[in-house]
């Protein structure tokens, strides 16, 4: 009898098994329910194109195949995995890499697939033949043979025609990466950006104090010398809660657009997520972005080390609502030199502690090394160097960290008040380098 209800019991226990691993394995397919292992994506993650997939993967793409593929056969051509290894320029390869190019990232994966099925026997047969196909980026491709039998897509050779074919698609191989012009345009002007050597305003070594401005012309400098002015005396004057509002455009010293720059990097902070409080600071309740923009145009570069937005929920309203207090939270986080993670972590393993200016004259942030990553601040009002080179331009570079700092005299005298300091939550480990 006992056996008997034990078998039932074991039984039960299964079915009941059973049931919630076929519910676990449903939600799994929610946003994938057209999608088997028979599927030509599955195959191209198993191929022999993996550097192609994990591109696929990087450019967050792969619910739009899935949605391409529920819709209708796709042909894809990918580049052999040498093409994207060796064969590619390491400088384009780490462009499409950065999280600010994610776009033109997606636009170049998705030239590579069409969303239909085009065989073998459909390219053209002659060399005076082609034809066109759209890509999924909207960009069109070309489809033409030689005499000799050879096929290509656009510029490349097809190497390995129906390398994988299944129900649902095609892949073919080919012999180099397909880079549609306007990915090619904008790696062009990153680089022509990064080429300009920025020709320095013209400083004079006095300025009146009451106007912040020249008392008389200085002599010309060299293009690349730094600026004859201290970043302090080029900021806007006084404690102002408007900073003046950028020069326009034509004068003698602005040779490239700071303003430009800036809305980059911000932009780069709302599409790398998580620092929305930080550019909303800059862009709404200040006109920091506007200061920043001012200086980068007239030659200073800039550090901004940038809170995190569960470090900026932990401020409190006084904090926030005093006159000034949003412009000399920001001011402290912003270093007047341009440092990398990689030059500031060699600095404080070399050295320890290092003690970098702020814009908030006349306090210091002090950063050492701990736990394998850089930590900025002191005792409790700390923080970590969370999400290096959010943005590096050359000029401007943005370092999440995950924690609001403080100069040392303002949080001794508020240790009685709501918690001001915000403690490190996770204490990240540096990869990769060192």
């Amino acid at each position: 009898m006992v056996a008997t209800m034990f078998k039932s019991f074991s039984f039960l226990l299964f079915l009941l098994i059973l049931k919630l691993s076929s519910a676990t394995f449903h939600q799994t397919l929610t946003h994938s329910s057209q999608i088997n292992s028979n599927s030509v994506l599955v195959s191209l993650l198993d191929s022999r194109y993996t550097e192609l997939a994990e591109l696929v993967e990087k450019a967050l793409l792969l619910q739009t195949l899935e949605d391409a593929v529920g819709k209708h056969n796709i042909t894809i051509f990918a580049p052999k995995n040498e093409a994207l290894e060796r064969d590619l320029d390491p400088e384009f390869k780490r462009f499409l890499l950065e999280p600010r190019n994610l776009k033109s990232l997606q636009t170049l994966v998705l030239h590579h697939i069409v969303p239909k099925r085009i065989g073998v026997h459909q390219w053209p047969v002659t060399a005076t033949e082609l034809t066109h196909h759209h890509s999924l980026s909207t960009y069109p491709v070309e489809l033409t043979s030689l005499d000799s039998g050879e096929k290509f897509i656009s510029e490349a050779k097809v190497i390995h025609p129906n390398a994988v074919d299944r129900p649902d698609g095609v892949i073919h191989g080919i012999e180099r990466l397909l880079i549609p012009r306007s990915v090619q345009q904008d790696f062009n002007n990153r680089r022509s950006l990064r080429s300009i050597s920025a020709v320095k305003p013209e400083g004079a070594p006095e300025v009146d104090p009451r106007t912040n401005r020249l008392k008389k012309p200085a002599p010309p400098v060299k293009p690349g010398s730094p600026p004859v002015l201290p970043i302090y005396a080029a900021m806007a004057p006084g404690p102002s809660l408007a900073p003046a509002p950028a020069p326009g455009p034509g004068g003698p010293h602005h040779h490239f657009n700071g303003e430009k720059q800036v809305k980059d990097f911000i932009q780069t902070l709302l599409h790398y997520g998580g620092y929305n409080e930080m550019a909303d600071i800059l862009v709404n309740l200040t006109s920091l972005a506007t200061e920043m923009g001012r200086l980068v145009s007239e030659g200073y570069v800039l550090t901004v080390l940038a809170p995190n937005d569960e470090a900026m929920a932990k401020l409190t309203t006084d904090q926030l609502s005093e006159p000034g207090a949003p412009e000399q939270i920001i001011y402290y986080h912003v270093i007047p030199e341009y440092q990398t993670e990689e030059s500031m972590y060699n600095s404080v393993r070399r050295f320890g502690k290092i003690s970098y200016d702020t814009l908030r004259l006349p306090h210091k942030v002090v950063a050492q090394e701990a736990d394998g990553s850089v930590k900025f601040g002191h005792a409790d009002v700390s923080a970590y160097l969370f999400d290096p080179d959010i943005y590096t331009d050359g000029r401007i570079s943005v370092q999440g960290i995950d924690g609001v700092l403080f100069p040392p005299e303002e949080t001794t005298t508020t240790t009685t008040a709501p918690p001001k300091s915000v403690k490190v939550a996770a204490k990240p480990r540096r990869v990769g380098k060192g």
